[in-house]
């Protein structure tokens, strides 16, 4: 159940890019908002449900909070995971490139034929 919470919490486009933006380490929120390009609100709300979930923590230094990743092992499973995605892109990259290659000599030869029977 946990696993499960962890990986949804995980699931979101703006979370990943706001992980993205904390991995070199804690930036303040407003400076966050910018990077993503993110209304305060709408951050706050993912930053809200990151912080409950335990993947970031907050400090407030004044008016401004900062953020920061809680734990370096979410970057770690966050590229490992990349990494798999990347690896099964690259794959159905590489079967496209070879299903279209064989489609074409397929043509070329159902081509080729009907030409040498009309001769």
């Amino acid at each position: 159940m946990l696993h499960a919470r962890v990986c949804q919490t995980l699931a979101n486009p703006t979370r990943l890019k706001i992980l993205t933006c904390l991995r070199d380490g804690e930036v303040a929120v407003t400076e966050l908002a910018r990077r993503i390009g993110a209304t305060l609100p709408n951050l706050s709300q993912h930053l809200a449900i990151l912080k409950e979930r335990r993947v970031v923590l907050a400090r407030r230094e004044g008016a401004t909070v900062y953020y920061r990743i809680a734990n370096p092992k979410i970057l770690t499973a966050f590229d490992i995971m990349r990494e798999v995605l990347f690896e099964r892109l690259s794959e159905e990259q590489r079967l496209f490139a070879e299903y279209t290659s064989r489609r074409r000599a397929v043509r070329r030869g159902a081509t080729g034929a009907g030409r040498s029977g009309a001769s």
